[in-house]
């Protein structure tokens, strides 16, 4: 039994990064590789290749539960994103690149459009480089059936890529600015680096305060952080730049050290294209204590009212005549900070 016990401890991260990459869930994934450490216990015999069988096993598993797990994603609320993955467990220097690529919130977001065989496969044999043979044992097909749905999902895949991807020193250097410009509020430094049709998406999935829709373009975004982080700051609420799924991003948390929501920026051609922030409590209590999104927006709230002057002035002194670019200032700003003011439906 000791001996069974060590080869599956040596294989569980490339057990868990397979089921992740299928199911896009953190949580689905552990348990997932749980349930296959309780079919190799109870196997009768020990297999001719423990890493294929344990493959295979996890592959079945992970391919029923996204089948019921998509029945329950048509009736989420609002969009829907992976969990967060901090750090992936298993590494392959020769396939550093495909690992790397196919853990990111783009391309599970991509994998979502697959059907689950066609998931299943591109991901043993794409991202993991298994062969045909054991790919069609793993999901019970023919081998020609494999190489078909292989085929298109390749094609679904490669037709929802960029064409040209940046190189990790581009975009380190790029994130560091980016997180530089949001502590200060910059919104110049902050428009600067956002593309031109850059989106901001957050998936609250109702149990968090969220963005009330897609935020988009680089004016819209860069007034958005830079007017609602800042007053997180106030606060108390800090973050962490750090990679999340394998892009650059961070995490936030509130004056407590609890998660509060994390962040994935998407960066092409030397702009962020994309802003990505998970605020579900569900989908981050594997990153430790989460904190009360709800409370956290009242008091960024309260935070806001002291500081309501826009003329540059003192507090304690008189006001100028506000104009017609005060009042438009304020507008924006109070449509950036609508979605704070939403409560939990009972």
């Amino acid at each position: 039994m000791s001996s069974r016990i060590e080869e599956f401890q040596e294989l569980r991260p490339l057990l868990f990064s397979i089921a992740y990459r299928i199911l896009g869930g953190v949580g689905e994934a552990e348990d997932a590789v749980q349930e296959t450490w309780l079919r190799f216990e109870a196997y009768p015999t020990q297999p001719r290749s423990t890493r294929a069988f344990l493959s295979a096993v996890v592959t079945r598993i992970s391919i029923d539960v996204l089948r019921s797990a998509r029945v329950r994603r048509e009736s989420y609320v609002g969009p829907w994103f992976p969990e967060p993955l901090l750090a992936d467990p298993y590494e392959d220097p020769e396939r550093s690149a495909e690992l790397a690529d196919s853990v990111s919130m783009a391309a599970l977001l991509l994998l979502e459009r697959l059907s689950p065989l066609e998931r299943a496969v591109f991901v043993l044999r794409e991202v993991f480089d298994f062969g045909f043979p054991e790919v069609a044992a793993a999901v019970g097909r023919s081998e020609a059936a494999c190489r078909q749905l292989a085929v298109r999902a390749r094609r679904h895949m490669a037709a929802g890529r960029p064409r040209f991807t940046a190189d990790r020193g581009e975009r380190e250097e790029l994130a560091t600015r980016f997180f530089d410009a949001l502590r200060e509020g910059d919104v110049e430094g902050l428009r600067e680096l956002l593309a031109a049709d850059v989106a901001m998406v957050g998936d609250g999935g109702g149990k968090a305060p969220q963005l009330a829709r897609a935020v988009a373009g680089a004016e819209k975004v860069a007034r958005l952080l830079a007017s609602v982080f800042p007053l997180m700051a106030r606060i108390d609420v800090g973050f962490t730049p750090q990679e999340v799924n394998g892009q650059p991003g961070a995490v936030f948390r509130d004056r407590d050290g609890r998660v509060l929501h994390t962040m994935a920026l998407d960066v092409l051609d030397g702009r962020v294209q994309a802003i990505r922030l998970v605020l579900n409590p569900e989908k981050l209590t594997h990153m430790g204590p989460v904190a009360d999104a709800w409370a956290v927006a009242r008091d960024v709230r309260r935070a806001r009212r002291p500081a309501a002057r826009h003329d540059g002035a003192p507090l304690d002194q008189a006001p100028r005549e506000p104009g017609p670019q005060d009042v438009e200032h304020r507008d924006m700003e109070d449509r950036d900070v609508e979605h704070l003011d939403r409560t939990p439906s009972a």
